[in-house]
């Protein structure tokens, strides 16, 4: 048995159904005569991002996997990871390393230099009869504790090795690992209940350890035995269902209104799942608060905020010793029920009232929100699962799209590179193949990763991508104004409904905002027939959003 065969074999006993990849590596080879269906990618970049998409909706069971040869491989994939670390998404990359006797010579790039600050846990398996021993521990940090990206670096001559008979049936004994939650420490439990209950204004804030604990449950009905508002943050967006009386909506850089009101009010925020990081593409929290937080990593306790009770703990455990805490102080449900929910529903009104005239606009070129809102009428957000580009059609969509279901929206951008968004949504189709899968993008995004259209083609996953536009980088009308007044730096240009037709796809070019909705209509029976869609909607540039960085 060589190595390669040997990985394949554990891949397949840990629930790995498919390999994301660009060649040439022998892992695509051993993992396809396994079983294991290959992706082949355009790139390496988006390559990863298709593992990445694939576990973020499968929470990583099964698990997302990438696998790249040495050199260029491993150098173009860097990025996809990085992303990858950034959201701790949990994913398996198998780089392929140069022979054992080249390592450590200049210039090889090596991956375990290399990729060592954006993984979780990153080892070399620098013997055949390793094999087993090694798959063991990058399992073992994948299911335990926070997620993240976790790589293993085999060399060429490693990778086509024998691996002994004793080896080989010490590993026919490797078992699958399972995750090892912990619950809170119970009188921490009982402080954030009683801090919890006696608040006057508390904010539920969630991120998405909520979805990788699998605690969508417990959140909700911790919300509802106390009547407490809910937002989620930009990755967490759609581990509380955002058409829930309860939901306030979400917040990045950029919120809804209900987020921005509720949360200058709140006495008290209650963290589950978050890492509480001042960022740019996070919410700050205002000063003032009491503030609890639960998590399952002790980097994120008293990073950027002074926690008044932190509780190192399982989500979804800590939440269900919360819940009998608070039942304890409170009963089974509080008083005055409606009042929260109400104020939320006007809160909520007063604040679209604001931005109706986008959401509706009927003006050419369409402007961006309508797009938007009429996305929102075409595809219920219970069939759907959605997700962004970075920069301008994330900053536009996540305040005000309102996902149905964990798992129904794909959030990201902290610190990612233009074009994600794409890799991510293929992904997601590969893991839910029922589900309408729509990722927004800008121009500039489509520049980066568009030819990986065809990927989405060729693999037969019908997705719809939605690329807005405006021939110009929105986004930076501020910030280039001198060198566009000079040079016109932030021009850009393409027909890229023609280049999704060349492509293999189905491609339409909307120009008539009355057409918005029908484009939808049509582009989802075109993926119900196994067709991949891409929508191409000219659109005005738009600076306007809601409550940017508003603390």
């Amino acid at each position: 048995m060589r190595t390669v065969d040997l990985i394949a074999d554990i891949l397949k006993q840990e629930g790995v159904q498919y390999l994301s990849c660009f060649p040439t590596t022998p892992v695509l080879e051993a993992c396809a005569a396994a079983g294991i269906r290959p992706i082949i990618s355009r790139q390496e970049r988006v390559g990863v991002g298709i593992a990445d998409g694939y576990s973020r909706v499968t929470c990583g069971n099964p698990l997302g996997v990438f696998a790249m040869q040495y050199g260029p491989g491993a150098e173009n994939a860097f990025a996809g990871v990085a992303t990858a670390y950034s959201d701790s998404t949990p994913l398996l990359i198998l780089a392929q390393g140069h022979p054992m006797e080249r390592q450590g010579i200049l210039p090889f790039f090596s991956s375990m230099t290399s990729y060592a600050g954006v993984t979780k846990y990153i080892e070399q398996l620098n013997h055949p009869d390793r094999t087993a021993d090694t798959l063991r521990r990058a399992f073992a940090a994948l299911r335990q504790g926070r997620p993240g990206p976790v790589l293993v670096e085999i060399p060429s001559d490693v990778a086509t090795g024998e691996v002994s008979g004793a080896a080989a049936e010490a590993a026919a004994a490797y078992t699958p690992l399972r995750p090892l939650p912990f619950p809170g420490n119970p009188t921490d439990i009982e402080a954030a209940a009683q801090a919890l209950c006696a608040a006057d204004a508390p904010v539920l804030h969630a991120g998405q350890g909520v979805r990788y604990a699998g605690a969508d449950v417990e959140l909700l009905e911790l919300a509802e035995l106390l009547q407490i508002p809910v937002m989620s943050s930009l990755a967490g967006k759609s581990v509380f269902p955002e058409t829930h009386p309860l939901a306030l909506g979400s917040a990045s850089g950029v919120m809804s209104g209900p987020v921005y009101q509720f949360m200058q009010r709140a006495d008290l925020v209650l963290g589950v799942g978050c890492s509480f990081t001042r960022h740019v593409r996070y919410i700050n929290i205002p000063s003032g608060k009491t503030i609890i937080q639960i998590t399952n990593d002790p980097r994120d306790l008293n990073k950027d905020y002074r926690v008044d009770i932190p509780i190192m703990a399982d989500a979804k455990l800590a939440l269900r010793q919360l819940i009998d805490a608070c039942r304890a102080i409170v009963g089974d449900t509080r008083q005055s029920t409606t009042a929260t929910a109400a104020t939320i529903q006007s809160e909520r009104e007063s604040w679209l009232a604001r931005w109706n005239h986008k959401l509706t606009a009927g003006q050419r070129p369409i402007n961006p929100y309508r797009v938007i809102g009429d996305f929102m009428q075409a595809i219920p957000p219970q069939d759907a699962i959605v997700t962004h580009d970075s920069g301008s059609p994330r900053d536009e969509l996540l305040p005000f799209y309102r996902s149905q279901g964990s798992g129904s929206y794909l959030g990201w951008g902290k610190s990612h590179g233009l074009g994600t968004g794409l890799g991510l949504i293929i992904g997601a189709k590969l893991a839910q193949p029922d589900k309408v899968c729509v990722n927004f993008m800008g121009d500039a995004a489509f520049g980066m990763t568009g030819l990986d259209f065809e990927t989405a083609v060729r693999s037969n996953l019908p997705i719809i991508t939605v690329v807005l536009n405006n021939s110009s980088m929105g986004a930076e009308v501020e910030i280039m104004a001198t060198s566009h007044e000079l040079y016109n730096t932030r021009d850009l240009s393409g027909n890229y409904a023609g280049l999704g037709r060349e492509m293999g796809g189905y491609a339409e070019r909307i120009e008539d905002p009355a057409e918005i909705i029908p484009a939808f209509h049509r582009a989802r029976r075109k993926t119900e027939e196994g067709q991949a869609v891409l929508l191409e909607f000219i659109t005005s540039v738009e600076t306007e959003v809601s409550h940017r960085r508003a603390f």
